[in-house]
Protein backbone atom coordinates (compact mmCIF):
# COMPACT_ATOMS: atom_id res chain seq x y z
CA UNK A 1 0.00 0.00 0.00
CA UNK A 2 1.23 3.61 -0.99
CA UNK A 3 2.45 5.84 2.43
CA UNK A 4 -0.37 8.03 2.28
CA UNK A 5 0.24 12.04 1.33
CA UNK A 6 0.35 15.08 3.28
CA UNK A 7 -0.61 18.99 2.60
CA UNK A 8 2.63 20.50 4.38
CA UNK A 9 2.57 24.25 2.99
CA UNK A 10 0.58 26.18 0.79
CA UNK A 11 2.32 28.89 -0.73
CA UNK A 12 0.69 32.14 -2.92
CA UNK A 13 1.80 34.52 -5.24
CA UNK A 14 0.92 37.59 -6.94
CA UNK A 15 1.03 37.09 -10.18
CA UNK A 16 0.18 40.23 -12.87
CA UNK A 17 0.51 40.99 -16.27
CA UNK A 18 0.30 44.25 -17.91
CA UNK A 19 -1.65 43.66 -20.29
CA UNK A 20 -3.39 47.18 -19.85
CA UNK A 21 -0.69 48.46 -22.36
CA UNK A 22 -2.10 46.63 -25.68
CA UNK A 23 -5.31 47.06 -24.41
CA UNK A 24 -5.21 43.15 -24.15
CA UNK A 25 -8.53 42.67 -22.57
CA UNK A 26 -10.31 46.12 -23.25
CA UNK A 27 -14.24 45.72 -23.07
CA UNK A 28 -16.78 47.86 -22.87
CA UNK A 29 -16.65 47.87 -18.90
CA UNK A 30 -13.11 47.16 -18.60
CA UNK A 31 -11.01 49.31 -20.48
CA UNK A 32 -7.48 48.90 -18.90
CA UNK A 33 -7.13 45.78 -17.79
CA UNK A 34 -4.19 44.10 -16.15
CA UNK A 35 -4.60 40.42 -16.12
CA UNK A 36 -3.76 38.99 -12.82
CA UNK A 37 -4.24 35.34 -10.72
CA UNK A 38 -3.42 34.62 -7.10
CA UNK A 39 -1.11 31.27 -7.79
CA UNK A 40 -1.50 28.78 -5.71
CA UNK A 41 1.00 25.94 -4.94
CA UNK A 42 0.60 23.43 -2.81
CA UNK A 43 3.52 21.15 -1.49
CA UNK A 44 3.64 18.03 0.27
CA UNK A 45 5.80 15.22 1.94
CA UNK A 46 6.03 13.68 -1.26
CA UNK A 47 7.63 14.73 -4.62
CA UNK A 48 4.30 16.04 -5.77
CA UNK A 49 3.21 19.75 -5.57
CA UNK A 50 -0.52 20.80 -6.49
CA UNK A 51 -1.08 24.16 -8.77
CA UNK A 52 -4.09 26.32 -8.91
CA UNK A 53 -4.96 29.43 -9.97
CA UNK A 54 -8.01 32.11 -9.73
CA UNK A 55 -8.43 34.91 -12.25
CA UNK A 56 -8.56 39.11 -11.31
CA UNK A 57 -7.86 41.84 -13.54
CA UNK A 58 -5.50 43.96 -11.61
CA UNK A 59 -4.85 45.44 -8.20
CA UNK A 60 -7.71 42.93 -6.68
CA UNK A 61 -5.40 40.31 -6.88
CA UNK A 62 -3.84 41.19 -3.25
CA UNK A 63 -7.25 41.02 -1.53
CA UNK A 64 -7.74 37.08 -2.84
CA UNK A 65 -4.41 36.84 -2.03
CA UNK A 66 -5.21 37.53 1.50
CA UNK A 67 -8.20 35.44 1.33
CA UNK A 68 -6.38 32.26 -0.17
CA UNK A 69 -3.72 32.67 2.88
CA UNK A 70 -6.73 32.48 5.93
CA UNK A 71 -8.39 29.60 3.75
CA UNK A 72 -5.05 27.72 3.53
CA UNK A 73 -5.21 26.77 7.16
CA UNK A 74 -7.52 24.40 6.07
CA UNK A 75 -5.96 22.29 4.01
CA UNK A 76 -2.23 22.28 5.24
CA UNK A 77 -1.64 19.36 7.06
CA UNK A 78 -4.53 17.25 6.03
CA UNK A 79 -4.31 13.91 4.23
CA UNK A 80 -4.99 13.81 0.46
CA UNK A 81 -7.17 10.67 0.74
CA UNK A 82 -9.53 12.47 3.61
CA UNK A 83 -9.83 14.79 0.66
CA UNK A 84 -10.28 12.91 -2.13
CA UNK A 85 -12.56 10.18 -0.21
CA UNK A 86 -15.16 13.00 0.72
CA UNK A 87 -14.61 15.53 -1.77
CA UNK A 88 -17.78 17.29 -1.26
CA UNK A 89 -17.63 17.63 2.28
CA UNK A 90 -14.28 19.03 2.26
CA UNK A 91 -15.42 21.41 -0.23
CA UNK A 92 -18.49 22.41 1.81
CA UNK A 93 -16.01 22.76 4.79
CA UNK A 94 -14.27 25.39 2.95
CA UNK A 95 -17.32 27.60 1.80
CA UNK A 96 -18.91 27.34 5.25
CA UNK A 97 -16.07 27.87 7.47
CA UNK A 98 -18.53 29.37 10.54
CA UNK A 99 -16.31 32.63 10.69
CA UNK A 100 -15.71 33.59 6.94
CA UNK A 101 -19.00 32.22 5.66
CA UNK A 102 -20.36 35.81 6.44
CA UNK A 103 -18.13 37.39 3.42
CA UNK A 104 -19.61 35.41 0.91
CA UNK A 105 -21.39 33.33 1.23
CA UNK A 106 -20.30 31.24 -1.54
CA UNK A 107 -19.42 34.30 -3.57
CA UNK A 108 -16.83 37.26 -4.50
CA UNK A 109 -13.65 37.23 -2.82
CA UNK A 110 -13.86 34.15 -0.94
CA UNK A 111 -15.15 31.93 -3.32
CA UNK A 112 -12.43 33.34 -5.97
CA UNK A 113 -10.06 32.49 -3.18
CA UNK A 114 -11.72 29.06 -2.88
CA UNK A 115 -11.19 28.02 -6.75
CA UNK A 116 -7.59 28.69 -6.28
CA UNK A 117 -7.13 26.11 -3.28
CA UNK A 118 -9.81 23.57 -4.76
CA UNK A 119 -7.79 24.12 -8.38
CA UNK A 120 -4.44 23.10 -6.88
CA UNK A 121 -5.98 20.10 -5.09
CA UNK A 122 -7.94 18.45 -8.65
CA UNK A 123 -4.27 19.60 -9.88
CA UNK A 124 -2.80 17.34 -7.22
CA UNK A 125 -5.22 14.72 -7.23
CA UNK A 126 -4.53 13.94 -11.47
CA UNK A 127 -1.28 14.01 -10.69
CA UNK A 128 -1.36 11.32 -8.10
CA UNK A 129 -3.39 9.15 -10.51
CA UNK A 130 -1.08 10.41 -13.36
CA UNK A 131 -3.77 11.50 -15.97
CA UNK A 132 -4.89 14.65 -17.36
CA UNK A 133 -7.36 16.04 -15.29
CA UNK A 134 -10.25 15.84 -18.17
CA UNK A 135 -9.53 11.95 -18.33
CA UNK A 136 -9.41 11.81 -14.21
CA UNK A 137 -13.21 12.98 -14.69
CA UNK A 138 -13.90 10.99 -17.45
CA UNK A 139 -12.99 7.76 -15.61
CA UNK A 140 -14.48 8.16 -12.64
CA UNK A 141 -17.03 6.16 -11.35
CA UNK A 142 -20.47 7.86 -11.11
CA UNK A 143 -20.82 7.29 -7.55
CA UNK A 144 -17.09 8.23 -6.62
CA UNK A 145 -17.55 11.74 -9.02
CA UNK A 146 -20.92 12.52 -7.88
CA UNK A 147 -19.20 12.50 -4.32
CA UNK A 148 -17.11 15.21 -4.82
CA UNK A 149 -20.28 17.97 -5.42
CA UNK A 150 -21.86 19.85 -2.73
CA UNK A 151 -25.82 19.65 -3.98
CA UNK A 152 -27.11 21.85 -0.84
CA UNK A 153 -30.03 24.26 -2.78
CA UNK A 154 -29.74 22.83 -5.78
CA UNK A 155 -31.74 19.32 -5.14
CA UNK A 156 -34.52 20.93 -6.63
CA UNK A 157 -33.17 21.44 -9.72
CA UNK A 158 -31.14 18.37 -9.77
CA UNK A 159 -30.82 15.82 -7.29
CA UNK A 160 -28.18 13.08 -6.13
CA UNK A 161 -29.74 10.33 -8.09
CA UNK A 162 -30.67 12.73 -11.28
CA UNK A 163 -26.83 13.23 -11.70
CA UNK A 164 -26.03 9.29 -11.31
CA UNK A 165 -28.46 8.36 -14.10
CA UNK A 166 -27.18 11.22 -16.76
CA UNK A 167 -23.32 10.04 -16.02
CA UNK A 168 -24.27 6.21 -15.97
CA UNK A 169 -26.58 7.15 -19.43
CA UNK A 170 -23.26 7.99 -21.08
CA UNK A 171 -21.00 5.13 -19.78
CA UNK A 172 -21.94 3.42 -23.02
CA UNK A 173 -19.55 5.04 -25.86
CA UNK A 174 -17.40 7.10 -23.64
CA UNK A 175 -14.33 5.46 -25.13
CA UNK A 176 -15.59 6.34 -28.51
CA UNK A 177 -16.00 9.81 -27.73
CA UNK A 178 -12.61 10.24 -26.16
CA UNK A 179 -11.04 8.96 -29.29
CA UNK A 180 -13.08 11.12 -31.60
CA UNK A 181 -12.04 14.26 -29.34
CA UNK A 182 -8.35 13.09 -29.44
CA UNK A 183 -8.68 13.01 -33.23
CA UNK A 184 -10.63 16.05 -34.17
CA UNK A 185 -10.44 18.16 -31.06
CA UNK A 186 -12.88 20.72 -29.05
CA UNK A 187 -14.41 22.84 -31.28
CA UNK A 188 -13.41 26.70 -30.17
CA UNK A 189 -13.66 30.59 -30.98
CA UNK A 190 -11.70 32.92 -30.67
CA UNK A 191 -11.72 36.59 -29.07
CA UNK A 192 -8.51 38.00 -29.73
CA UNK A 193 -10.04 39.25 -33.29
CA UNK A 194 -12.51 41.81 -31.13
CA UNK A 195 -10.71 43.55 -28.16
CA UNK A 196 -12.91 47.06 -27.87
CA UNK A 197 -9.60 48.69 -27.47
CA UNK A 198 -8.04 47.65 -31.26
CA UNK A 199 -7.95 50.31 -34.12
CA UNK A 200 -9.47 48.73 -37.60
CA UNK A 201 -5.76 48.16 -39.33
CA UNK A 202 -5.06 45.62 -36.12
CA UNK A 203 -8.81 44.41 -36.61
CA UNK A 204 -8.45 43.40 -40.08
CA UNK A 205 -5.21 41.49 -39.69
CA UNK A 206 -6.26 39.39 -36.74
CA UNK A 207 -9.32 38.35 -39.11
CA UNK A 208 -7.22 37.38 -41.55
CA UNK A 209 -4.83 35.61 -39.02
CA UNK A 210 -7.81 34.00 -37.66
CA UNK A 211 -8.87 33.20 -40.78
CA UNK A 212 -5.56 31.28 -41.77
CA UNK A 213 -5.30 29.53 -38.33
CA UNK A 214 -8.73 27.26 -38.70
CA UNK A 215 -11.13 29.31 -36.99
CA UNK A 216 -14.79 29.65 -37.97
CA UNK A 217 -16.06 31.40 -35.12
CA UNK A 218 -15.18 34.63 -34.12
CA UNK A 219 -16.30 36.81 -31.41
CA UNK A 220 -16.16 41.17 -30.52
CA UNK A 221 -16.55 43.09 -27.59
CA UNK A 222 -19.74 45.67 -28.03
CA UNK A 223 -22.20 48.19 -25.73
CA UNK A 224 -19.76 51.60 -25.67
CA UNK A 225 -21.47 52.96 -29.16
CA UNK A 226 -23.80 51.56 -31.24
CA UNK A 227 -22.69 52.76 -34.22
CA UNK A 228 -19.02 52.55 -33.58
CA UNK A 229 -19.98 48.83 -33.14
CA UNK A 230 -21.77 48.58 -36.29
CA UNK A 231 -19.21 49.74 -37.97
CA UNK A 232 -16.71 47.07 -36.22
CA UNK A 233 -18.74 44.22 -36.92
CA UNK A 234 -19.12 45.44 -40.63
CA UNK A 235 -15.49 45.09 -41.01
CA UNK A 236 -15.34 42.03 -38.99
CA UNK A 237 -18.48 40.55 -41.24
CA UNK A 238 -16.72 41.74 -44.43
CA UNK A 239 -13.36 39.94 -43.11
CA UNK A 240 -14.49 36.70 -42.13
CA UNK A 241 -17.51 36.35 -44.71
CA UNK A 242 -21.34 35.90 -43.80
CA UNK A 243 -21.16 31.87 -43.64
CA UNK A 244 -19.07 32.24 -40.10
CA UNK A 245 -20.39 32.26 -37.14
CA UNK A 246 -20.17 35.67 -35.08
CA UNK A 247 -20.62 36.83 -31.39
CA UNK A 248 -21.25 39.49 -29.01
CA UNK A 249 -20.26 40.81 -25.76
CA UNK A 250 -21.27 43.43 -23.96
CA UNK A 251 -19.66 42.86 -20.41
CA UNK A 252 -23.21 44.00 -18.49
CA UNK A 253 -22.98 47.66 -19.51
CA UNK A 254 -26.59 47.64 -20.51
CA UNK A 255 -29.92 48.37 -19.39
CA UNK A 256 -32.09 45.20 -19.67
CA UNK A 257 -34.59 47.20 -22.50
CA UNK A 258 -31.24 49.19 -23.79
CA UNK A 259 -29.64 45.68 -24.20
CA UNK A 260 -32.94 44.79 -26.39
CA UNK A 261 -33.22 48.02 -28.66
CA UNK A 262 -29.19 47.79 -29.16
CA UNK A 263 -29.35 44.32 -29.78
CA UNK A 264 -31.84 44.43 -32.49
CA UNK A 265 -29.78 47.20 -33.79
CA UNK A 266 -26.87 44.71 -34.48
CA UNK A 267 -29.17 41.59 -35.65
CA UNK A 268 -28.36 42.73 -39.22
CA UNK A 269 -25.03 40.95 -38.77
CA UNK A 270 -26.13 37.39 -37.97
CA UNK A 271 -25.26 36.96 -34.62
CA UNK A 272 -25.27 33.43 -32.84
CA UNK A 273 -25.30 35.16 -28.99
CA UNK A 274 -25.00 38.21 -27.02
CA UNK A 275 -22.82 37.78 -24.11
CA UNK A 276 -23.33 39.77 -20.62
CA UNK A 277 -26.22 42.21 -22.02
CA UNK A 278 -26.80 43.22 -18.52
CA UNK A 279 -25.98 42.95 -14.81
CA UNK A 280 -24.48 39.29 -13.88
CA UNK A 281 -27.10 39.21 -11.00
CA UNK A 282 -29.94 40.17 -12.83
CA UNK A 283 -31.89 36.65 -13.95
CA UNK A 284 -35.52 38.05 -14.59
CA UNK A 285 -33.63 40.80 -16.80
CA UNK A 286 -31.69 38.13 -19.06
CA UNK A 287 -35.16 36.49 -19.40
CA UNK A 288 -36.97 39.22 -20.28
CA UNK A 289 -33.56 39.80 -23.49
CA UNK A 290 -34.07 36.56 -23.81
CA UNK A 291 -38.02 35.88 -24.46
CA UNK A 292 -37.26 39.33 -27.24
CA UNK A 293 -34.20 38.18 -28.59
CA UNK A 294 -34.75 34.29 -29.43
CA UNK A 295 -37.08 35.05 -32.32
CA UNK A 296 -34.32 37.18 -33.90
CA UNK A 297 -32.25 33.79 -33.42
CA UNK A 298 -29.65 35.26 -31.00
CA UNK A 299 -29.47 33.30 -28.05
CA UNK A 300 -28.36 34.90 -24.20
CA UNK A 301 -24.49 33.36 -22.47
CA UNK A 302 -24.07 34.73 -19.25
CA UNK A 303 -22.09 33.00 -16.42
CA UNK A 304 -18.81 33.89 -16.15
CA UNK A 305 -19.40 36.26 -13.30
CA UNK A 306 -22.05 33.67 -12.32
CA UNK A 307 -21.62 33.68 -8.40
CA UNK A 308 -22.65 30.04 -7.74
CA UNK A 309 -24.62 27.19 -8.35
CA UNK A 310 -27.51 28.48 -6.98
CA UNK A 311 -27.42 31.29 -9.62
CA UNK A 312 -26.89 29.05 -12.30
CA UNK A 313 -30.09 27.03 -10.97
CA UNK A 314 -32.10 30.23 -11.10
CA UNK A 315 -30.76 31.14 -14.79
CA UNK A 316 -31.94 27.64 -16.07
CA UNK A 317 -34.96 27.20 -14.50
CA UNK A 318 -35.87 30.42 -15.68
CA UNK A 319 -35.24 30.06 -19.05
CA UNK A 320 -32.13 32.89 -18.92
CA UNK A 321 -30.11 31.48 -21.09
CA UNK A 322 -29.01 29.38 -23.74
CA UNK A 323 -25.42 28.85 -23.74
CA UNK A 324 -23.99 28.34 -20.00
CA UNK A 325 -20.78 29.84 -19.49
CA UNK A 326 -18.99 28.14 -16.65
CA UNK A 327 -15.89 29.86 -15.17
CA UNK A 328 -13.16 27.55 -13.93
CA UNK A 329 -12.44 30.22 -11.08
CA UNK A 330 -15.60 32.09 -10.48
CA UNK A 331 -17.52 29.61 -9.27
CA UNK A 332 -15.49 27.42 -6.31
CA UNK A 333 -13.20 24.93 -8.44
CA UNK A 334 -13.77 21.84 -10.48
CA UNK A 335 -16.22 20.69 -7.85
CA UNK A 336 -19.03 23.15 -8.22
CA UNK A 337 -18.64 23.40 -11.93
CA UNK A 338 -19.28 20.00 -12.16
CA UNK A 339 -22.50 20.99 -10.18
CA UNK A 340 -23.72 23.14 -12.98
CA UNK A 341 -22.10 20.98 -16.00
CA UNK A 342 -25.06 18.59 -14.87
CA UNK A 343 -27.96 20.91 -14.13
CA UNK A 344 -26.94 22.21 -17.67
CA UNK A 345 -27.65 18.88 -18.98
CA UNK A 346 -30.61 18.33 -17.41
CA UNK A 347 -32.04 21.30 -18.32
CA UNK A 348 -30.97 20.76 -22.26
CA UNK A 349 -28.40 23.92 -22.36
CA UNK A 350 -25.17 23.67 -23.76
CA UNK A 351 -21.79 24.24 -21.74
CA UNK A 352 -19.46 27.06 -23.44
CA UNK A 353 -17.06 28.20 -21.00
CA UNK A 354 -15.51 31.60 -20.57
CA UNK A 355 -11.88 32.20 -20.81
CA UNK A 356 -10.46 35.25 -20.97
CA UNK A 357 -8.18 35.74 -19.15
CA UNK A 358 -4.64 34.00 -17.97
CA UNK A 359 -4.71 30.37 -17.43
CA UNK A 360 -8.45 29.74 -18.39
CA UNK A 361 -7.85 28.54 -21.39
CA UNK A 362 -6.04 26.12 -19.95
CA UNK A 363 -8.23 25.07 -16.98
CA UNK A 364 -11.63 24.88 -19.29
CA UNK A 365 -10.74 22.48 -22.16
CA UNK A 366 -10.68 19.91 -19.33
CA UNK A 367 -14.33 20.70 -17.90
CA UNK A 368 -15.39 20.76 -21.86
CA UNK A 369 -14.10 17.69 -22.95
CA UNK A 370 -15.04 15.88 -19.76
CA UNK A 371 -18.67 17.17 -20.56
CA UNK A 372 -18.67 15.46 -24.05
CA UNK A 373 -17.16 12.87 -22.93
CA UNK A 374 -19.05 11.82 -20.32
CA UNK A 375 -22.29 14.27 -19.40
CA UNK A 376 -23.91 15.42 -22.99
CA UNK A 377 -22.18 12.99 -25.28
CA UNK A 378 -22.77 16.06 -27.70
CA UNK A 379 -20.93 18.96 -29.37
CA UNK A 380 -23.52 20.67 -30.59
CA UNK A 381 -24.11 23.78 -30.06
CA UNK A 382 -20.67 23.70 -27.61
CA UNK A 383 -17.65 25.48 -28.13
CA UNK A 384 -14.99 26.83 -25.48
CA UNK A 385 -13.54 30.51 -25.95
CA UNK A 386 -10.11 30.99 -26.90
CA UNK A 387 -7.67 33.81 -26.34
CA UNK A 388 -4.47 34.06 -27.76
CA UNK A 389 -1.97 35.36 -25.36
CA UNK A 390 -0.35 34.35 -22.25
CA UNK A 391 -0.07 31.04 -22.83
CA UNK A 392 3.87 30.69 -23.05
CA UNK A 393 4.18 31.37 -19.46
CA UNK A 394 2.68 27.88 -18.68
CA UNK A 395 4.69 24.38 -18.64
CA UNK A 396 1.96 23.04 -20.72
CA UNK A 397 -0.07 25.24 -22.48
CA UNK A 398 -3.08 25.09 -24.85
CA UNK A 399 -2.75 23.52 -28.06
CA UNK A 400 -5.02 24.46 -30.93
CA UNK A 401 -5.40 23.01 -34.16
CA UNK A 402 -7.13 24.20 -37.35
CA UNK A 403 -9.49 26.17 -34.43
CA UNK A 404 -10.31 23.40 -32.38
CA UNK A 405 -8.46 22.56 -28.82
CA UNK A 406 -5.87 19.64 -28.78
CA UNK A 407 -7.06 17.49 -25.40
CA UNK A 408 -4.02 17.57 -23.45
CA UNK A 409 -1.99 14.82 -22.64
CA UNK A 410 0.32 15.63 -19.62
CA UNK A 411 -0.91 14.61 -15.51
CA UNK A 412 -2.14 17.48 -13.62
CA UNK A 413 -4.75 20.58 -14.95
CA UNK A 414 -2.15 22.21 -17.03
CA UNK A 415 -1.85 25.19 -14.35
CA UNK A 416 1.81 25.21 -13.55
CA UNK A 417 3.12 28.11 -14.37
CA UNK A 418 7.36 28.31 -15.50
CA UNK A 419 9.65 29.26 -12.97
CA UNK A 420 11.15 32.70 -15.02
CA UNK A 421 7.41 34.26 -15.16
CA UNK A 422 7.09 33.74 -11.31
CA UNK A 423 10.10 35.51 -10.61
CA UNK A 424 9.50 37.99 -13.34
CA UNK A 425 5.96 38.65 -12.70
CA UNK A 426 5.44 38.28 -9.03
CA UNK A 427 3.87 41.61 -8.12
CA UNK A 428 5.27 43.93 -7.01
CA UNK A 429 8.61 42.91 -6.97
CA UNK A 430 9.00 40.28 -10.28
CA UNK A 431 11.60 42.05 -13.02
CA UNK A 432 8.59 43.12 -14.94
CA UNK A 433 6.63 45.16 -12.32
CA UNK A 434 10.33 46.91 -10.81
CA UNK A 435 10.74 48.06 -14.47
CA UNK A 436 7.47 49.74 -14.76
CA UNK A 437 7.52 50.89 -11.35
CA UNK A 438 11.21 52.57 -11.96
CA UNK A 439 9.95 53.77 -15.60
CA UNK A 440 6.26 55.91 -13.67
CA UNK A 441 4.16 53.63 -15.38
CA UNK A 442 2.81 52.11 -12.54
CA UNK A 443 2.79 52.93 -8.74
CA UNK A 444 2.32 50.63 -6.11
Amino acid sequence: MAAPIRVVACEVKDIRFPTSLEKDGSDAMNKAPDYSSPYVILKTDSQLEGHGITFTVGKGNEIVCHAIKVLSKMVVGVELSTIYNDFGTFWRSLTSEDQMRWLGPEKGVMHLAVAAIINALWDLWAKVERKPLWKLLADMEPEKLVSTIDFRYISDALTKEEALSILKKQQSGKKDREKHIKEIGYPSYTTSVGWLGYDDVKLRRLCKEALSQGFTRFKAKVGADLEDDKRRLGIIREEVGKDKILLVDANQRWEVQEAIEWMKELAQFDLTWIEEPTSPDDILGHAKIAKELNPLGIGVATGEQCQNRIVFKQFLQADALQFCQIDSCRLGGVNENLAVILMACKFGVPICPHGGGVGLCELIQHLSIFDYIAVSGTLEKRVVEYVDHLHEHFLTPTVINNGSYIPPQAPGYSITMKESTIKSNEYPNGSVWQKLIKDGVYTV
